[in-house]
């Protein structure tokens, strides 16, 4: 029977000022999946490995098998797959840890089946995962971690995701504070009403941060990393945050926000050498206050998920 090993990768959510519509793909860390053919003609969920039991084991809760369950079910295939998910990511940390693993389950089982579905065919099923994690099928994870790159989700309803271009130059800064924030909590904190103002700013910002991509203008990216609706909710949830922006602007970062909901905190930086500088500054001064953190540097991952095997049958 075939089997097929994927990795899907962390992402960076709303990029600052583009709440669930920007985000953009990293190399590391990220999610490996393990799923092999059988006869049973169901999903199974045979083994997690680093959720520390949190997981659930059931297939139609669990995010990899449940987005696998509701493929089969759309082509109409009863077939039946035996899956392994192995969580190289912390949970609730703002890093896509649940659409890290939709969308290695929906790679791997697409191939599976023969590729008959393209990437962005495959995304309202990410989606679907998402809703499920954490009760909203948000994009702005799945997009890019399905696509790669940078990319702009312009319309939800109906849905229409942009890959937008990056900077050779760019790098991300990654630092993940080892204290927990859940998306679903950290979303029913926002307001549902913004003041018309902020409303122009925000719209300025994000049209600004777009545009700095599209015609490769870092000093407009810089410029337009500005959220003046959802960071200042979000900023009392991660210890410093403030003063960690200080850290790495003064290391040169062109800009710095929150990765999603938090707490992890990422800068946009011209080149890997100066990502380093600010992932080392700020998780310094982490450690001085008594918080332990885990950092990452990586250039934009322009492909996404990652093929690393496949097999008539993996040892």
């Amino acid at each position: 029977m075939k089997a097929i090993k994927v990795f899907a990768p962390a992402t960076v959510a709303n990029v600052s000022c583009g709440y669930d519509v920007l985000g953009f793909a990293v190399n590391a860390p990220g999610d490996e999946v393990i799923m092999q053919l059988n006869d049973s003609g169901k999903v199974t969920l045979e083994s997690i490995t680093g959720d520390d039991g949190r997981l659930p084991r059931d297939p139609a809760r669990n995010t990899v098998s449940a987005v696998v369950i509701n493929y089969l079910q759309a082509l109409g295939v009863e077939q039946g797959i035996s899956i392994e998910l192995h969580k190289k990511m912390p949970f609730g940390s703002g890093l896509g840890s649940s659409a890290a693993s939709a969308v290695a389950g929906l790679i791997g089982i697409n191939e599976l089946m023969g590729a008959p579905l393209s990437r962005e065919q495959l995304l309202p099923f990410a989606m679907e995962g998402e809703r499920l994690a954490c009760g909203n099928a948000h994009a702005d994870n799945v997009a890019p971690a399905l696509i790669g790159g940078l990319v702009l989700i312009r319309s939800y309803n109906p849905l229409d995701v942009v890959k937008l271009p990056v900077p050779a130059s760019l790098a991300c800064a990654l630092v993940y504070p080892h204290v927990e924030i859940q998306t679903k909590e950290a979303r029913q904190i926002l307001k549902t009403h913004i003041p018309l103002h902020d409303a122009v700013t925000q719209w300025g910002n994000v049209a600004g941060l777009v545009a700095g991509f599209c015609m490769n203008d870092l000093g407009l990216i810089s410029r337009s990393m500005q959220d003046v609706v959802i960071e200042p909710v979000r900023a009392m949830l991660i210890p410093y945050f403030y003063e960690l922006k200080e850290i790495a602007l003064h290391q040169q970062a062109l800009g710095f926000g929150i990765s999603g909901s938090g707490p992890s905190v990422f800068a946009l930086c011209t080149g890997l050498q100066t990502a380093q500088r600010v992932v080392d500054a700020i998780s310094a001064r982490l450690s001085e206050a008594g918080i332990q953190s885990t950092t990452f540097v990586s250039e934009i991952n322009q492909n996404g998920p990652l093929i690393t095997s496949m097999q008539p049958a993996l040892d």
